[in-house]
């Protein structure tokens, strides 16, 4: 959690101590987005019945971009934290992100869209997740998990079609699982604990798995009718060693509506297949693994969107 808050912390003063002018270093640019999303629905004497709620979320995109000549980096930090409080029932988190994305790249010349690229992405989340409405076992935590994508390739960056696609046939790719629990159930696709026939544990989880394997991004975004533009991003990844060909995907698409300079709408989905997911139900007061599932989440808002 304590290197979560780090990692916000630097960029936010990174941010604020490197906003950079085209006056005084052209090459950077920078753009910083930060947005809060509010639904709520109240019953006061209603005879048809229904629950009183209100959702919020708090969402920022922080970009640094460096080009120069036959140089390209491009850094990104996406942040994302909602909540959603209903009459009788406890606080519940509805959205948890932290990622941050940064790729450096080089052409042979200035008239080419193509670049030699090394890319880094690092994905967790800032507080523990429940599968509601049992809150006495985290199923998932801060660095638990946590990925880390490594790799060298080609990409091609189109600045004025906002068209990015990266292919790497070698990438490396780290699970971390650093809560000692969730290590030891084999959590999220790490080697689990070993256990004795009294239930004793043997042998420790490993809280890091790492895969070497072939990865695929695509951005894309297009403004498609007056005030409706249209965002989306696809990450696929396979292992070289461990069932190649079976295909991580995580694949967000994003619809914004714009209202005036600061009101936005929103409509979208994240949808995520990793075979190392092990999808969990309750069964007598137990979380039982069924198996890995394809995970939707929709997404639907208004609300108020700064740019600086």
């Amino acid at each position: 959690m304590k290197l979560a808050h780090f990692l916000v912390s630097f960029f936010i003063i990174f941010s604020s101590t490197f906003s950079f002018s085209q006056d005084s270093i052209s090459s950077w640019k920078h753009k910083n987005t930060v947005g809060f999303d509010l639904s709520e629905i109240a019953f006061v004497n209603w005879s048809a019945g229904g629950q009183s709620s209100v959702s919020g979320l708090l969402k920022g995109d922080f970009n640094r971009t460096y080009k120069r000549q036959n140089v390209l980096w491009l850094n990104e930090l996406i942040v994302r934290y909602g909540v959603n409080k209903q009459d009788g029932v406890e606080v519940r988190k509805t959205d948890d992100v932290l990622r941050f994305n940064s790729t450096f790249g080089y052409r042979k010349d200035t008239l080419s869209n193509w670049y030699h690229s090394i890319k880094f992405n690092f994905n967790t989340q800032f507080t523990n997740g429940y599968n509601y409405p049992n809150t006495n076992l985290a199923i998932s935590k801060p660095f638990a998990p946590a990925y880390t994508f490594f790799g060298m390739g080609a990409e091609y960056f189109n600045k004025e079609k906002k068209f990015v696609f990266y292919f790497s046939p070698l990438t490396l790719k780290n699970t971390l699982v650093l809560d000692r629990r969730l290590a030891n159930q084999g959590a999220f696709g790490v080697e689990k604990a070993v256990y004795d026939t009294n239930g004793n544990i043997i042998s420790e989880g490993k809280r890091t798995k790492t895969e070497l394997g072939v990865l695929v991004t695509n951005y894309y975004k297009k403004e498609i009718a007056k005030n409706i533009t249209f965002e989306n991003r696809l990450v696929l990844y396979s292992d070289y060693l461990n069932h190649f060909g079976n295909i991580d995907v995580d694949w967000q698409t994003l619809f914004d509506l714009i209202v005036n300079q600061y009101v936005k709408a929103n409509i979208g989905f994240n949808l995520i297949y990793d075979d190392d997911i092990k999808a969990k139900k309750e069964s007598n007061g137990e979380q039982i693994s069924v198996g890995p599932k394809v995970q939707l989440k929709q997404m639907l808002g208004i609300g108020l969107e700064y740019n600086f």
